[in-house]
């Protein structure tokens, strides 16, 4: 029978300190000519996304990179009494602590999986008793501000909490999930589709800031970038006392084999506010700095100088054109067609006779991101001019599509998202006035680039575009092709940028789109006389309905640790 350490075959376990004992290479030496290795290590570690594994948002930290954020925090004069890993999994990071840190004399670690702290236990078994106290427990069920108030300064927490999201957990069933809150405070229709889906690890970072103020205390953790982010932006806005915030990127895939934008978050928690911002590293190494984000009145800016250069085209008051999202039906077989010959061909490989009235030309998002707007690939069902619209004069107006909507009803019955509840059969939601303007400004919201199209008519009839885009509608063709060279120029690229977090699920959104001023757009490029042109005579600016607020009664807004249920 094989040996192993911690389910890795044990030769491949100790290589990293043979290694490092016969090279005498440095623990940062060592991590870069560790990817070999680590590729043969994962295959072992991690072996399959069985439920279990995502509940608790497995990802256990690698020893080597355990280490080398504590050097890292070493180096940076982080000289704790007190040690907390709040999970500590397998042990690799309290393991670790209690070899780096001979200031601290005592270190707590959390554990909620059994088999883990089992192993934790018998790994630390010579400390346990002496200074060292493990728990076996849900974090979400201590009272972290009691333990926390009973530690000796200066404090250090530490480790690698959860990389999964609550609505994840509520699809296991999971009962791992912080209480039920609003902590976010989002209102009506965002909360209810998606934005107020968060990760586990945001609401006990938070959390944990929240009970060492008024510590002299330090926070390092790994996560998400995005996690750091929202947490830097719910501290700052709720002015906790952060003296000084940096975030250190780290190569997920080679560390977790995660796909994900992740980084070492590091927190220095005093008696003041220093600074709303935040120096972003690419690295743990690096000294230079390569960007500042912070924060800007109530908005988490990307690249802050940037920002504050261009200030005088942030359009706080939405005054400008309105930015609209593409069309969203979320039945894609059913809804997109390809024409063969006379008749249309739908994503189970059927075809059939349609009438036109309902067809619509439609550019994907990498249609719109290519440039690649003038070739008519697809076909889209567009059921309604307007959000609620009844769908049953298709019946009359067109026989062959509502028979063809009715043969695959099932399949547009069984759409999950909420918003098509009580609703007319067949519906369809991102539409409206604009969605039939004959011109449109279209970009892609999934491309890392900032590339606007000119979208135009596909014989006299207007093309859609889905709901990955967002778009300005335009009266004309040459009102279309201003907007896109205002939109397209290094002024406007370079504000944007100040503005979007490339790293997110979908970069660009309609907030960001909306706080372009193109008036002073306009006016920093010698266009205003061209620009306004447009704006006097077409007045259709911020008009038309609005094509998803459909929730006329927000949710009721609790604080992020109520506990309501």
């Amino acid at each position: 029978m094989q040996k192993s350490y911690l389910g890795i075959p044990l030769k491949l376990a100790i290589l990293p300190y043979q290694m490092l004992c016969n090279g005498g290479y440095s623990t940062a030496e060592l991590l870069k000519k560790r990817v070999k290795l680590m590729e043969l290590i994962k295959s072992y570690r991690n072996k399959t996304h069985c439920p279990k594994k995502i509940e608790f948002g497995d990802f256990q930290t690698p020893i080597l990179l355990a280490d080398y954020v504590c050097d890292f925090l070493l180096s940076n004069g982080v000289l704790p009494k007190s040690i907390i890993e709040p999970t500590c999994g397998e042990g690799n990071f309290i393991g670790s602590a209690i070899n780096k840190f001979n200031t601290a004399n005592i270190f707590l670690g959390v554990e909620i999986n059994d088999k883990y702290y089992a192993k934790v236990s018998k790994r630390l078994s010579g400390f346990v008793g002496q200074k060292v106290k493990l728990i076996n427990t849900n974090f979400f069920m201590l009272d972290w501000q009691k333990i926390i108030n009973e530690l000796s300064d200066p404090i250090l927490i530490l480790g690698n909490p959860p990389w999964v999201t609550n609505s994840k957990l509520g699809s296991l069933d999971s009962k791992n999930l912080p209480p039920k809150s609003n902590f976010q405070n989002h209102k009506g229709f965002d909360a209810i589709t998606g934005k107020a889906n968060f990760d586990i690890s945001e609401w006990m970072l938070i959390h944990l800031i929240k009970c060492l103020q008024g510590k002299i205390s330090y926070l390092a953790m790994l996560c998400k970038t995005s996690v750091a982010r929202k947490v830097l932006k719910f501290c700052w806005l709720n002015n906790y006392q952060l003296e000084q915030t940096s975030l250190h990127l780290i190569n997920a895939k080679e560390h977790f084999g995660a796909s994900v934008d992740a980084c070492l978050l590091f927190c220095t928690i005093g008696a003041f506010v220093r600074s709303k911002t935040c120096q972003v590293y690419q690295n743990l190494e690096q000294k230079t700095n390569i960007s500042t984000l912070g924060l800007y009145n109530t908005e988490l800016v990307s690249n802050f100088d940037s920002y504050k250069k261009w200030l005088k085209l942030d359009d706080k008051n939405g005054k400008s054109y309105k930015w609209r999202s593409g069309i969203k039906h979320d039945c894609a077989k059913v809804m997109e067609l390809t024409k063969v010959g006379d008749k249309f061909e739908n994503g189970f490989g059927e075809t059939t006779a349609l009438e036109q009235e309902y067809l619509y030309p439609l550019l994907k998002s990498s249609d719109v991101a290519k440039n690649e707007v003038r070739c008519n690939k697809r076909w889209v069902l567009v059921t309604q001019k307007r959000v609620g619209e009844d769908t049953s004069k298709i019946k009359k107006v067109a026989p062959k599509t509502w028979d063809y909507l009715c043969k695959y009803s099932d399949s547009l019955a069984k759409r999950k998202s909420s918003i098509y509840k009580n609703k007319p059969p067949f519906s369809i939601f991102g539409v409206g006035d604009y969605s039939f303007s004959l011109w449109k400004v279209a970009i892609s919201s999934l491309y890392k680039r900032i590339s606007f199209s000119v979208i135009n008519p596909y014989n006299n009839r207007c093309s859609m575009v889905d709901d990955t885009c967002y778009l300005i509608p335009c009266k004309s063709e040459d009102e279309a092709i201003l907007l896109a060279q205002l939109l397209n120029s290094n002024v406007a690229k370079e504000f944007l940028n100040s503005l979007i977090f490339w790293d997110a699920k979908r970069p660009i959104t309609t907030s960001i789109l909306q706080r372009i001023n193109l008036e002073a757009l306009a006016e920093e490029l010698k266009l205003a006389d061209q620009f306004n042109y447009y704006t006097k005579n077409y007045n259709y600016i911020n008009q038309g309905e609005s094509q998803l607020r459909l929730f006329e009664t927000p949710l009721q807004d609790q604080d992020y640790i109520s506990g309501a249920s």
